[in-house]
């Protein structure tokens, strides 16, 4: 027997194996210092950013400076000192922090004289900045200056070493963030997974217009500083306003310069403000690395625009931020959406049912396949037991289990079914509970669930008796001790439960002749169980003089009662009761269960036996991948190979004494005869899947994993065209728009370009040595970019309809992997998602340029949304979600609806655009894994997800027509949020 036929019976005999607790906490520890590394990285690139962008400005500010007023060289330049000790000022990126403070930012030196007069404090220190607008050198007092007095001393605006005439570099306004402000919500992030804050543009004032506006209220010592309107115009109102982030100002002449300082009467309630901002602006400075959004976020977050230093709550660049583990991402909103705060929030008009289900778990299941006289194969994959109608080629499904199935048993009555399940755990990692359903295969009502609370694990094996028509049920847990138990499942009592053994138990079921006996077998062993006065006692089959195999894998009964076995070494062992030995073993010796006869079968393991109505016997081999006929005297009559490319034999169903099913380890489901031969009815992956794509025109999708085989299915004849095998796993993929080729990307940066008519390989390339994340065609095809794990996204030149790709460029900005990305409509633009939760756009028709400032795009229109992260998805993500939560996202054609893919095992739908917190949804239940994709087909008729280590593809039906008209219509509403955040599970 070959190492690959002994390791498949190892898993499926021995499971998979707990690691100790402490390796599990170092595990997880490591991992969350692998995710603080990542954001700290991220944090420290996006600050050296923001560094860079200032240093670029501040030579071009200087020479304007300079150019119209050589007096400002003097005033840049000049040596300045800060507590008795000399500091040569100069403008840096650090120093441009006080250019754009509002006038509580300017501390007075000057005193009133009692008429409205301001003569000059000697005494009084002035800071470093201010010491650097002052015209002449200052020669300092000994006396000192409270510190506190002295960090609140900020600076001039660089207006004020310009002429009146001169308009400030050009009108080009710098854009810097309000560090106060992004303390406060740091804070409230950290408590709180969703913050919803407005941030207005801060309309800058110049020295220039304060000193006109002051001047015509300075009759009025008190009077406070007029607001000017938000306007290019440079003329104030007429009528004075009260300013409430400054105190009333008074303008001082030294010389030909003018200065404005601070009155040095103001209120209490000024001076508290002050105060708070200046600690809040403290805190801030030290958490620069925690906070540390994305650039464009940063540094271009506030828009500068004339007016006065009151006008805060401005509308031109409003943004709502999230927090994803503590990080803080900015979304600008819209411009169509007039009234954020009153946005609706509704359930899509449209629902999913549950169309069809590709797949078969045969990989690590034996006993999971079934013939109903209604002429439907009952079989499981995932969550889902299916009911496959073979002539009609039609399916039903059972969907009442929370987890994946593990095990079936059909009643006498070729009616009912029972089905067992793991645990599972929740998505807060506790265990659930496992438990059998019964439920009837016509109406597939439910009629029994047994076990809540009693089985640990999963559920392992199931079998009804056959002596009395079916009235007990005998159920083996995935414990460790594999308790064995006894149940009247109609009434839902237990009758008995006993230890099995630790070992593992493959299979169980009553005798056809006597209710009262039991028989399982496993790992080295076969047991014979008596049931009688409420308990069951077992007798070890002793193997003798015959080799006693590694695993016991399936038994069935022949029409003479005798247990037939079959086990790894490739033999079917016929079983029988022997008298009492009393000459050896004495008068109290019982009778035992020996081997009466060694039949070899198969080369490798007997993976399967069928018990044909004649009396005949239908054997599965696993190495050679046989299926053979056998009489009565197991004789072998006929024979037949499997395809190599399906698997070895993992179970066996006879449909009419000639016609077979046979499901097999490669998860496939075949139909046949041994005249004829046998074809694939069902097929499936094999491996954890993550490529997912549909065609643009026709119903047609695409799916890849890690089993490297690339699949092209017809999701209206529900088959699979055709299929290849790659060097590599495929772990994404895209259509092109003309439909001809499809490219896929591997876990090596090599992707590969296939032709859907001859299957053939047009193109094969390489970006990088790191797995690939996403491929993406720009809408009219004449581009592909292709995102890495190694930080970039490689754009390239399509040409020859698809089969001719010439690198264009790079995007080099992110600091992490590549997890998402879209074009937008016109093809130009791409927005994409890193693995460090960052929103970044490019601009590709400009040489693949970052654009820095992210307001600019909040209106632009995108061709496809499959990012995760972005304002109009921002409601997909649930209260307390970390950045893993949610792995795919698609939005439907007529942008309409957003369905989503959790980690949870569920598939969302939600309504589109849903860009507030607990958006509600519908829930989908059906995968037993993580959901690693979606994906909606051309015409938006159904929606396909994609499990993960399920291997389970699930063909969604979308009930209720959506049209796109939707969307506007939704932008432009305002009424109340729904206070709803989730919906009944499969949308009723």
């Amino acid at each position: 027997m070959d190492g690959s036929t002994n390791s498949l019976d190892d898993v499926s005999a021995e499971g998979s194996t707990e690691f100790p607790d402490r390796l599990s906490l170092m595990e997880v520890r490591l991992q969350a210092q692998e995710d603080e590394i990542t954001l700290l990285k991220s944090s420290l690139a996006d600050a050296l950013r923001k560094l860079r962008l200032h240093d670029q400005q501040i030579p071009l500010i200087k020479q304007q400076l300079i150019a119209v007023n050589p007096a400002a060289a003097r005033v840049l330049n000049q040596s300045c000192y800060v507590d008795g000790f000399s500091k040569p000022c100069r403008l840096s990126s650090s120093s441009l922090d006080g250019f754009h403070h509002t006038s509580n930012s300017h501390i007075s030196n000057t005193a009133e004289n009692g008429e409205g007069g301001a003569k000059t404090i000697s005494n009084h220190k002035p800071s470093t900045c201010d010491r650097c607008a002052q015209t002449e050198p200052w020669i300092p007092n000994h006396e000192t200056v409270p510190l506190a007095l002295t960090r609140a001393v900020q600076s001039l605006s660089l207006e004020d070493a310009l002429p009146e005439s001169i308009p400030f570099a050009d009108e080009t306004p710098i854009k810097l963030r309000r560090e106060e402000e992004d303390a406060d919500e740091v804070e409230r992030g950290k408590d709180q997974t969703w913050s919803s804050i407005v941030e207005d543009t801060i309309q800058p004032t110049t020295v220039r217009t304060l000193q006109k506006q002051q001047s015509k209220g300075s009759e009025d010592s008190q009077g406070s500083c007029p607001q000017t309107p938000t306007s290019s115009s440079p003329a104030p109102p007429k009528e004075p306003t009260s300013n409430p982030h400054g105190g009333p100002l008074s303008p001082i002449r030294e010389g030909e310069k003018m200065l404005v300082r601070r009155n040095s009467e103001k209120s209490r309630d000024s001076q508290e403000k002050t105060k708070q901002r200046l600690s809040k602006k403290a805190a801030s400075s030290t958490n620069l690395l925690t906070r540390s959004p994305s650039l464009e976020s940063r540094a271009k977050d506030l828009i500068s625009s004339t007016g006065s230093q009151g006008s805060r709550r401005g509308t031109q660049s409003q943004s709502i931020k999230m927090f994803i583990r503590g990080r803080p991402i900015t979304m600008y909103i819209p411009s169509n959406i007039l009234n954020y705060e009153e946005l609706r929030m509704d359930l899509p008009s449209q629902k999913l049912d549950l169309d069809w289900v590709y797949g078969y778990r045969g990989r690590d299941c034996r006993a999971n396949l079934y013939l109903l006289p209604s002429g439907e194969a009952v079989y499981f994959i995932a969550c889902v037991v299916v009911l496959y109608h073979i002539s009609n080629q039609t399916q039903r499904h059972y969907q009442k289990h929370t987890d994946c199935v593990r095990c079936l048993a059909i009643h006498p009555d070729k009616v009912r079914v029972a089905s067992g399940q793991t645990a599972g755990v929740d998505k807060d990692g506790k265990p659930l509970q496992p438990f059998v359903h019964i439920w009837d295969s016509k109406t597939l009502v439910t009629l029994q669930q047994i076990g809540l609370g009693t089985f640990e694990r999963g559920v392992g094996g199931l079998a009804f008796s056959s002596s009395d028509a079916g009235t007990l049920l005998c159920v083996i847990d995935d414990s460790n001790e594999h308790m064995l138990s006894v149940w009247d499942w109609n009434k839902n009592i237990k009758h008995l439960e006993v230890k099995s053994t630790n070992e593992a138990v493959l299979a169980v079921d009553f005798s056809p002749t006597d209710t009262n006996n039991i028989i399982s077998c496993g790992k080295s062993h076969v047991y014979f169980w008596t049931m009688s006065a409420g308990t069951l006692t077992k007798k070890q089959g002793i193997f003798g003089k015959y080799k006693k195999p590694k695993f016991v894998l399936c038994f069935v009964f022949s029409l003479t009662g005798d247990v037939l076995t079959g086990d790894s070494e490739g033999n079917i062992l016929t079983w029988g009761k022997s008298a009492a030995d009393t000459k050896t073993l004495g008068k109290g010796a019982k009778e035992t269960f020996q081997i009466m006869k060694q039949t070899r079968a198969h080369e490798g393991s007997v993976f399967a036996m069928c018990i044909l109505q004649g009396g005949g016997i239908l054997s599965g081999g696993g190495k050679d991948r046989k299926v053979i006929r056998w009489s009565a005297d197991l004789a072998p009559e006929r024979e037949c190979e499997i395809p190599e490319k399906f698997g070895a034999v993992r179970t066996i169903a006879d449909v009419d004494g000639e016609e077979l099913l046979v499901g097999t380890t490669r998860n496939a489901i075949l139909r046949g005869t041994f005249s004829d031969g046998f074809v694939a009815i069902v097929q499936g992956h094999v491996d954890e899947m993550w490529g997912l794509a549909t065609h643009p025109t026709q119903n047609i999708f695409l799916t890849c994993g890690n089993d490297r085989q690339v699949c092209v299915w017809n999701a209206e004849d529900h088959k699979l065209d055709w299929c290849t095998t790659l060097e590599e796993s495929g772990l994404c993929a895209d259509f092109s728009p003309n439909g001809a080729v499809v490219s896929v990307g591997l876990s090596t940066g090599r992707w590969v370009v296939l032709d859907l008519q001859t299957k053939e390989v047009v193109s094969d390339l390489t970006d990088g040595n790191e797995q690939l994340s996403v491929m993406r065609y720009s809408p009219d095809g004449s581009f592909l970019a292709v995102g890495s794990h190694d930080n970039f996204i490689y754009i390239y030149n399509v040409t020859e309809g698809g089969r001719r790709y010439t690198r264009f460029g790079k995007c080099t900005g992110h600091s992490s992997f590549i997890t998402h990305l879209d074009w937008s409509k016109d093809g130009k633009y791409i927005m994409s998602n890193s693995g460090d939760y960052e929103i970044l756009y490019w601009d590709i028709a400009s040489g693949c340029k970052l654009l820095r400032n992210r307001f600019e795009s909040k209106d632009r229109e995108w061709a496809s949304y499959t990012c995760v992260l972005g304002f109009h998805v921002m409601g997909v993500w649930l209260e307390g979600s970390d950045g893993t939560d949610i792995n795919a996202l698609c939005r439907s054609h007529s942008e309409s609806m957003v369905a989503v893919a959790d980690d949870f095992c569920k598939v969302h739908l939600f309504q589109y655009p849903c860009p507030k917190p607990k958006a509600p949804s519908y829930k989908y239940e059906g995968h037993g894994s993580h959901v690693t994709n979606v994906r909606f087909t051309h015409n938006d008729s159904h929606l396909l997800s994609m499990g993960g280590k399920d291997t389970c593809i699930l063909q969604w039906r979308v009930k209720g027509a959506g049209t796109g008209d939707h969307y506007k219509e939704h932008l432009a509403s305002s009424s109340s949020v729904c206070s709803s955040s989730s919906s009944p599970v499969n949308g009723t």
